[in-house]
């Protein structure tokens, strides 16, 4: 079969296709065909070398993706060949034409929800609401700022926020960005590269401020979202890119609460928890991934430059 390897960590030229063996099942264990892959920003640093959880060499990357059963182990029971399923954990590797699962690590695939749909949704989806829920216990009423909303965790917080009754203030810096915002139920769409932006935060709030925070990139505005946090507001961290000059008394001054996530981290209860919201959502329709660029397999290298470099548009996807 053919599959992403990366043999070194470095640059995204460190990623190659290459024939490999087509993996086999054990009795635990469900093989999938690959239809789609997810690429997500945590793929390029933990291809970089410079995630705190680093795979042995050589791998594949991807932890998101979508396909059809293949094959199933002696003591697989949930699944068998030809379910339409979803990734929900690493795996071998999604970035190849198959990849091999603990029976855990899948969820059915609705049918109303396309391969590529659904090769969008684990990471995003489940880091959006492990932040939202799980962290930051955000309930119906709060209002939830949520810096870089038309990425792929962006879109899916503004869905899991609006079904529970949150408003929803998002950015985004392009035009297209701040229409897909929109059109995904934000009550408010700001420039979160307007000087003014914070400014437009506390005029929507009256002044008090937001309860929930969802930061994309904290070593560009942790020290800046306190300014529009609630008193004892939630901020949950869910990217960063660098280092920052940080004064902790923002936190004191707030009564503030700051979670930092690995959405890997999460104990078993809580992933069978986010596993669970997942399926309800996407069956009953409330949650709808989007997706805003496609490439082949082979253009792995092409991707991991887009999920980094480009504004935030979607979730971006390999075909396979």
């Amino acid at each position: 079969m053919k599959a992403i390897v990366v043999r070194e960590f470095g640059a995204a030229q460190v990623m190659k296709l290459e024939e490999v063996p087509t993996p086999e099942p054990n009795e635990n264990q469900v093989l999938v065909r690959v239809k789609a892959a997810g690429v997500n920003p945590v793929d390029t640093y933990i291809r970089s070398g410079t995630y705190a959880q680093k795979p042995e060499l050589p791998y594949t990357p991807g932890k998101d993706g979508a396909g059809i059963v293949e094959k199933v182990g002696g003591a697989v029971t949930k699944f068998k060949a030809g379910d339409r399923v979803l990734t929900a954990d690493a795996g071998s590797g999604t970035y190849a034409e198959y990849a091999l699962f603990a029976e855990k690590h899948l969820i059915e695939l609705p049918g109303n929800i396309s391969f590529e749909q659904g090769a969008g949704v684990f990471v995003p989806f489940a880091t959006a609401f492990r932040a939202l829920f799980q962290k930051a216990h955000g309930v119906t009423g709060e209002t939830v700022l949520i810096h870089g909303a038309s990425g792929g965790v962006g879109i899916a917080a503004i869905q899991f926020a609006k079904h529970a009754g949150l408003k929803v203030i998002g950015t985004a810096s392009s035009k297209d960005g701040k229409k897909l915002v929109k059109e995904q139920g934000a009550d408010y769409v700001l420039d979160h590269s307007d000087a003014n932006y914070l400014d437009e935060i506390l005029k929507i709030t009256n002044g008090k401020g937001v309860e929930i925070i969802l930061e994309m990139l904290a070593n560009v505005n942790l020290q800046k979202d306190f300014e529009v946090l609630a008193r004892f507001g939630r901020v949950s961290i869910i990217g960063n890119r660098g280092s920052l000059e940080f004064n902790p008394r923002a936190i004191m001054g707030k009564d503030a609460s700051v979670f930092g996530l690995s959405l890997f981290n999460a104990p078993d209860d809580e992933m069978q928890e986010i596993h669970a919201a997942i399926f309800d959502g996407l069956s009953a329709g409330y949650l709808k991934p989007i997706v805003g660029k496609t490439f082949p397999l082979e253009k792995a290298v092409e991707a991991h430059r887009a999920v980094i470099e480009e504004k935030a548009f979607g979730k971006i996807v390999l075909t396979v």
